[in-house]
């Protein structure tokens, strides 16, 4: 039986060999997930040899990531906002620059009583969750076109208790029954709609790094021709689910900030505003519904 230290060694080594970005991080991940070991357990007892059933699991799962999928796919979780959220091959992994859409979110709530939240293209629903857990008066809609990607958001929302907050709608924007007006019924207003849309041009899907091309799901990415699809979509109807003074917020990919501002000002928003990631790149455009129009 090899060690713990030797069979980090062995998963670092083949994931350097197939070209893994961060090859020693991600078999430390794996080792971590396939021995239920924490990193200081590893390090008080490394000389220990690894339990068979581990070192059988644990090379399936160097071999797996070796082809590039996704480690996220193999250990069935993802890390968004401090929550731990489950994922699949349905949904786009939650990723940290998307957490500058979130931050954006709760400043934008924070005088805000009772919030109500509309997530479009809700996807693994780590958004609209992540904003629940923040805001315990916060209650939010989740819609995506995926029945699949609904099956995980619904999971997640059990998961982390907020299932009575949520509710997950199945619909292409706002096409679904459930946003329409019936039987006298007028539509519900929200105080913020926040999207993680696809974002991508059709064409430089194919130029995508392995992990995304291969192993997220397409429709979670294609934006269509320019990547603007669903921003237009989107924006020419947010307005009649917003409050007035609501909020619309968008990611975005790095180069649409000024496309995707500019058709939310012909929408009527005000104070239009892009913020930068960590990176210093463009990455959310938000701006208001007018309380008067």
């Amino acid at each position: 039986m090899k060690t713990l230290e030797a069979l980090l060694k062995e998963g670092t080594e083949l994931l350097e060999r197939s070209g893994i970005g961060e090859a020693g991080l991600d078999a430390w991940l794996l080792l971590e997930y396939a021995a239920g070991k924490s990193r200081a357990y590893y390090y008080a007892h490394k000389d220990e040899p690894a339990a068979p059933e581990t070192e059988e699991l644990y090379k399936k799962l160097c071999r797996e990531r070796a082809r590039h999928i996704p480690l996220q796919h193999l250990t069935g979780q993802a890390f968004f906002m401090g929550y731990e959220f489950l994922v699949n091959d349905k949904v786009l992994i939650p990723r940290q620059d998307t957490e500058i859409l979130a931050e954006e979110a709760l400043l934008v709530m924070k005088e805000l009583p009772a919030p109500r939240i509309l997530d479009m293209c809700t996807g693994s629903g780590c958004i609209l969750i992540s904003l629940l857990k923040e805001r315990e008066d916060a209650r939010g809609v989740g819609a995506d076109l995926s029945s699949s990607a609904l099956l995980v958001a619904k999971k997640n929302a059990e998961k982390h208790g907020v299932q009575d907050r949520a509710v997950f709608v199945e619909s292409d924007t706002f096409s679904a029954g459930y946003f329409q007006e019936k039987d006298g019924k007028p539509l519900v207003k929200y105080d913020i709609l926040i999207s993680n849309p696809p974002y991508i041009p059709q064409k430089e899907i194919e130029g995508l790094m392995e992990e995304v091309r291969l192993y997220d799901p397409r429709m979670a990415l294609d934006g269509g021709e320019d990547g603007l699809s669903f921003y237009r979509s989107i924006t020419a109807k947010a307005g009649d689910y917003l409050k007035p003074g609501g909020w619309l917020l968008y990611e975005i990919g790095c180069r649409q900030g000024r496309a995707v501002s500019s058709l939310m000002k012909e929408a009527g928003f005000l104070d239009v505003k892009i913020k930068q990631d960590l990176s210093g790149l463009d990455r959310v455009v938000l701006g208001r519904k007018p309380y008067h129009v």
